[in-house]
């Protein structure tokens, strides 16, 4: 599976963005998706998860009530969606995909990621 991920950019602080990611497989309805993001100077940390069929989600705590996972099978795409924007999420943002069952945070569970795209907000 090949991943793109786009939408990155500079937002002031309390904006939004949203990113995209396409995936080349047709089969992208039989994998969990997930974002994560690399800040400068850290270990790269999950974001948020959705299962295959979109119907459940899952964020860590940072970022809940703030930032909303989707994805649109028929579009083989998943995206996130980050309003009220804080300094502390610039980083780069990963999409990956994992064809195992079950949510999951570590990035070592995950068997495909996007390029990464710059998010930036200044406050």
């Amino acid at each position: 599976v090949q991943l793109q991920a786009s939408g990155g950019g500079l937002v002031q602080a309390g904006g939004s963005l949203r990113l995209s990611c396409a995936a080349s497989e047709r089969t992208f309805s039989n994998y969990y998706m997930g974002w994560f993001r690399q800040a400068p100077g850290k270990e790269r940390e999950f974001v948020a998860g959705i299962n295959r069929s979109g119907s459940m989600t899952s964020y860590t705590d940072p970022v809940k009530g703030r930032f909303s996972i989707s994805r649109d099978n028929a579009k083989n795409s998943v995206y996130l969606q980050m309003n009220s924007q804080k300094a502390e999420d610039t980083a780069v943002y990963y999409c990956a995909a994992r064809r195992e069952l079950g949510f999951a945070t570590v990035d070592s569970k995950y068997d495909y990621w996007g390029q990464g795209t710059l998010v930036t907000v200044s406050s």
